[in-house]
């Protein structure tokens, strides 16, 4: 059962992240053709300041075409955003001191095969979800197999060696040089809905990453998985 600190962990990390949300609706004006990646990145920052944001936990990541098939850690050169183009952007933006992370997929124009791979992303984040809640011994591996599977079955390739991490008060919970237990990936034999070191109910973020390998762009759809 909740504890009263539990609930009040999860309340604000929904706050946080419909504050993304407000956020995300706000960055989808500014995404544009003609404009770099770099330059809208500054955009995004400017335009987080303005509604609350105190700092971002992790790197601003805003990828285009090509560049949305490279791993979250590559720093590839900047790029113009192009016509006809797709965009991501994940972002880790600290409301007050919870955090958020949230990351979405936007077309430019009207290429049936960009649009497709955008609205498959949140309908495969949802089935992972439904499964995650059909098993409450789930562990952190067996869940990114399951992303894997739900990505191929809905005919695309998985691009990404995690399908998520754990999300809290800033900065969250961290084991040093260990890059499997608080993670959803291969290796992760924990249970997902153990707690945390604080005692507290750990929450997650489940993450989607599609690719499109034969047409070389790829897309990403992430928020709470454990918070409704």
């Amino acid at each position: 059962m909740a504890t009263p600190q539990d609930k009040e962990r999860a309340a604000y990390l929904l706050d946080a992240q419909n504050k993304a949300v407000a956020l995300f609706e706000a960055i989808e004006k500014l995404v544009r053709p003609g404009v770099s990646e770099k330059v809208l990145n500054k955009e995004i920052y400017d335009l987080g300041a303005e509604h609350g944001v105190t700092s971002h936990w992790h790197k601003r990541l805003i990828r285009s075409g090509p560049n949305t098939l490279l791993p979250f850690a590559e720093n590839p050169p900047d790029r113009v955003i192009e016509e006809d183009d797709i965009l991501v952007v994940d972002l880790g933006p600290v409301f007050e001191a919870y955090e958020a992370d949230f990351g979405r997929t936007f077309v430019l124009g009207n290429d049936p095969h960009k649009i497709k791979l955008r609205d498959a992303l949140e309908p495969v984040w949802k089935t992972v979800k439904a499964r995650f809640h059909e098993n409450p011994d789930i562990t952190g591996g067996e869940l990114y197999e399951i992303a894997c599977e739900e990505a191929e079955r809905a005919g695309w390739v998985f691009g990404a060696d995690l399908a998520g991490h754990l999300v809290g008060s800033f900065p969250h919970e961290r084991i040093p040089n260990d890059k499997i237990a608080l993670y959803v990936k291969r290796g992760n034999t924990d249970r997902m809905n153990s707690v945390g070191r604080d005692g507290l109910r750990r929450h997650w973020i489940l993450e989607i990453h599609l690719r499109d390998p034969v047409r070389g762009f790829g897309g990403f759809y992430e928020q709470l998985l454990t918070i409704d």
